[in-house]
């Protein structure tokens, strides 16, 4: 930090002088309350980039079952749906040096794997409420054309799971170490952008406060190769048969046509934007279009997997609607462990099953095909209509 102040010309000459911020405390307030000091480059379609701050201290598991194991600074997102991970450290602190890059290289990696959109989008509408802003007014530089919520929140979590964010670290000095990390990771990370932001405050002897932002990175930025951006693509349905088909047992097959062919009649399929082929599906329950599964298959190592929202029914339904919906579920001992964890952690995570476990209970794909149907109805799904959704169980290839 220079030791030459800035000099305010009103009607007199009035010299600040460089301050340093008293605590960190005070400088995380800050950035909460005034986002606007981060905003530099532009969204897609050449708008002014704008951060909402989606949560302060936003908790980061480190499993589907677990609770928060890490508390990231800021969490902030924009129009786009790309979210903005910022961990904030004075001068002062050690560890702004490189201990901070892997703090933040830490929350990066769990945050894509364990923030479901509806959580993002449940920690956004409790700051909103917290701060005393409306959630009008806060979606409105959000919700871009007709989308709606629950659609924004969807593309910030395939965005997180894409790999595709912003990592800054902000300090009131940038130390030459940090600068030089800063600059080889977003060299080397083509879906990620990463900067450090050094935000200098001006003091004078009265209330006056100026702050200067200076940006470190973007050099970097500006050189990687604009192939070097995976296009986003969406899993579609023939993406997902072909790998089906080509890859799957015949009974892990039969499950997973048997979940995506409900999922076409009942609700609406939704293809990911990962590397490897995914698809979610929303159903209609009360009223509402509601996240209930997302089916993956990995690549490296090969995995099938169902994994349930529970995060986003607990957000739509409430405590009493997810824990109805668990109960419902058939039991099958690879997923009934991760739903008693649930049931301690109040349904906020993703329960997963695998499909050859699934097929090693028989009548398992019925019985989670009923709970989705009492879910939507509001009572007992009968096998005979399921059959007509899905096809007769002889049917199996």
């Amino acid at each position: 930090m220079t030791d030459q102040p800035v000099f305010v010309l009103g009607s007199n000459l009035e010299a600040l002088e460089p301050a340093a911020f008293e605590t960190e405390e005070e400088f995380q307030e800050l950035l909460a309350r005034h986002p606007r000091v981060l905003d530099f480059g532009s969204l897609a379609d050449g708008q002014p980039l704008r951060l909402v701050l989606v949560a302060r201290e936003m908790g980061v598991p480190t499993s589907a079952e677990s609770g928060p194991a890490y508390w990231l600074d800021h969490l902030f997102v924009d129009a786009d749906g790309v979210p903005t991970l910022v961990e904030v450290k004075r001068a002062s602190d050690t560890r702004i040096r490189r201990e901070v890059v892997g703090q933040m290289l830490d929350y990066a990696a769990n945050g894509a794997r364990y923030w479901p959109g509806a959580l993002l989008q449940r920690s956004f509408e409790e700051t909103c409420v917290a701060d005393g802003r409306s959630l009008e007014e806060a979606y409105g530089e959000l919700l871009l054309g007709d989308r709606s919520a629950e659609e924004f929140w969807s593309m910030v979590e395939e965005r997180l799971a894409a790999g595709q964010m912003r990592l800054l670290f902000v300090a009131d000095r940038i130390p030459l170490e940090l600068r030089a990390i800063v600059e080889f990771l977003n060299r080397q990370m083509r879906q990620t952008d990463v900067y450090a932001v050094e935000l200098t405050q001006y003091r004078s002897e009265g209330d006056l406060r100026v702050l200067v932002p200076r940006i470190h990175g973007e050099v970097a930025t500006a050189a990687k190769s604009p192939s070097g951006r995976r296009a986003t693509q969406r899993t579609t349905r023939a993406g997902m048969d072909t790998v089906i088909q080509a890859r799957l047992a015949p009974e892990p097959k039969w499950i997973a046509t048997a979940l995506l062919d409900h999922a076409a009649a009942r609700g609406r399929l939704e293809g990911g934007t990962a590397k490897y082929p995914s698809m979610s599906v929303y159903y209609p329950v009360a009223g509402r279009q509601v996240p209930i599964w997302t089916l993956s298959l990995y690549d490296n190592p090969a995995k099938e997997e169902l994994a349930f929202s529970f995060g986003s029914i607990t957000h739509h339904l409430g405590l009493d609607g997810a824990a109805g919906f668990a109960d419902s579920l058939p039991t099958v001992p690879e997923l009934e462990k991760k739903l008693e964890v649930q049931r301690e952690k109040g349904y906020k995570g993703w329960p997963s099953v695998s499909l050859s476990a699934i097929a090693a209970e028989p009548g398992a794909v019925e019985g989670i095909l009923a709970a989705i149907q009492q879910l939507m109805d509001g009572q007992e799904a009968s096998l005979d209509r399921l059959d007509r959704a899905v096809g007769p169980q002889a049917g199996r290839q």
